[in-house]
């Protein structure tokens, strides 16, 4: 059964509408990469090292323009049940300016090589819990990167934070906009009092609210709540409760994450019974009724899970087709390369990504000893930035325009691409995709399977993609 959710438009006529397919869904729902990256993670190589990344940092500098900075700050006080993410646990306060010490250590190695006289008009604090850091931890680390690198300090600029609402006190949120940040992302999941307690998330709507309330005072703009479905204890019934109150609260941005149980990879998933979980069928209703009641409520479809009021700035964005996809998400700065800082943390030029060690201990004994501490990564061939390129415009604008394609790369898209203009077929014979002959659109029925769609462009998924990606819906 193939249901239009509700009318949606941009500005270059990519479609008019999102629309639900039961059959498609069960027929395309497989795995493949979410491509906060191409290539993938999952291609990164160990043989990638500090020199390499250098030289890739080198390149960068001679190219010039603006940088985005990105922290990872691993701490958080509570263990929720159902992360993924690379985290330390510990009540311990007093760890965190050593690790903010490292970190700076860190920016003073990186900086050079980027170049400091760069502007960094894109800053982010994740993690882990970022407000894990105290007021003077965080003003430390502002005012050591502000002597490091040039921090915009205009209205352009876009520094964001995560934030755990169980980790706000009185002056948190004053003490981030004085250190200069404008937007934020609550971590909330679910406002069931069952599913939290399964999860060890408890977050009284209550709690989320005030912290909601004090930053729209305070003057924050772009205000992300994070959800995620396929929760223990979660039904259509519950969840639509908790999107009545989420959309009560009106935030500027909503993303919708599905979870993927993998406690063989995860161990805080194990304390996660599976027969809690809701059902497969019962997952894809969460995710129906979820898509309809956003769209319903005002809110435009960015893809990938993301969710935005239309004044928002990535709805602009994807309007103007100025919308780009990097490891933070959906971003409006596609012109940044991307210097990462602290255990874990990807980096990316125009033609390389380096990543961090994984390893708390090993990245602190590589910054104690005056190193860099990259452990994996891989540089682009030309092959790969071309399809970095063409499933950027796919997830971002839903579309190729051969024009674009060919003033961009002085090349022939159907002569680059016959093989997968080809495997394009069937999905064209479904209704996910169409052949303008100027354009390759994807249409409604296409939107929600964008992953399926840019694995066809995906030189390393040639013959499907593996077990360790999740699957698309």
């Amino acid at each position: 059964m193939a249901v239009e959710a509700v009318q949606w438009d941009t500005a270059t006529g990519i479609g008019e509408a999102l629309v639900w397919d039961d059959a498609l869904i069960r027929r395309y729902d497989l795995s493949g990469p979410r491509y906060t990256s191409y290539p993938t993670a999952v291609e990164f190589q160990s043989g990638f090292g500090d020199e390499d990344m250098v030289q890739a940092a080198l390149r960068s500098r001679q190219k010039g323009g603006p940088l985005s900075l990105y922290t990872h700050l691993p701490f958080c006080a509570h263990l929720c049940y159902y992360c993924a993410c690379n985290k330390v646990i510990t009540k311990r306060y007093d760890r965190a300016m050593p690790y903010v010490e490292r970190l700076l250590r860190e920016a003073e190695l990186q900086a050079p090589l980027f170049g400091p006289d760069r502007t960094v008009t894109q800053l982010h604090w994740g993690g882990g819990t970022p407000t894990f850091l105290p007021r003077d931890a965080m003003r430390h680390l502002m005012q050591g990167y502000a002597e490091r690198f040039r921090l915009a300090d205009d209205d352009q600029r876009d520094f964001s934070i995560e934030i755990d609402p169980r980790e706000v006190a009185d002056d948190t949120l004053s003490t981030l906009r004085e250190l200069g940040f404008n937007r934020i992302s609550l971590g909330v999941q679910d406002v069931n009092p069952q599913v939290q307690k399964a999860v060890n998330r408890i977050q009284p709507r209550a709690m989320t609210e005030a912290v909601l309330d004090e930053a729209r005072r305070l003057g924050f703009g772009s205000i992300n709540l994070d959800l995620i479905y396929g929760l223990p204890y979660q039904t259509p019934e519950s969840f639509a409760e908790t999107l009545d109150s989420v959309i009560e609260l009106s935030p500027d941005r909503l993303s919708v994450f599905s979870y993927a149980h993998l406690p063989e990879r995860f161990y805080p998933q194990t304390r996660i019974a599976n027969d809690t979980l809701p059902t497969p069928a019962q997952k894809l209703t969460i995710l129906h009724n979820t898509i309809r009641r956003l769209l319903e409520a005002g809110y435009e479809y960015i893809g990938m899970d993301h969710f935005a009021k239309p004044d928002d700035s990535l709805a602009v964005a994807q309007r103007e087709g100025r919308l780009h996809r990097n490891f933070q998400g959906y971003t409006t700065h596609a012109e940044c390369d991307l210097v990462s800082l602290g255990v874990s943390a990807i980096g990316q030029t125009d033609d390389a990504y380096f990543q961090n060690n994984h390893d708390l201990p090993a990245w602190e004994e590589a910054i104690d000893n005056g190193q860099l501490a990259i452990t994996r990564g891989v540089n682009l061939s030309w092959d790969d930035q071309i399809r970095r390129w063409v499933i950027g415009e796919l997830i971002c604008h839903f579309g190729l325009d051969r024009d674009r394609f060919q003033q961009q790369w002085a090349l022939d898209f159907d002569h680059y691409f016959a093989d997968e203009l080809k495997r394009l077929q069937p999905m064209m014979r479904d209704g996910l995709v169409a052949d303008t002959g100027t354009s390759v659109l994807v249409l409604p029925a296409g939107r929600l399977l964008i992953r399926a769609i840019c694995q066809l462009f995906d030189r390393y998924r040639k013959e499907g993609a593996s077990q360790r990606f999740s699957r698309i819906i």
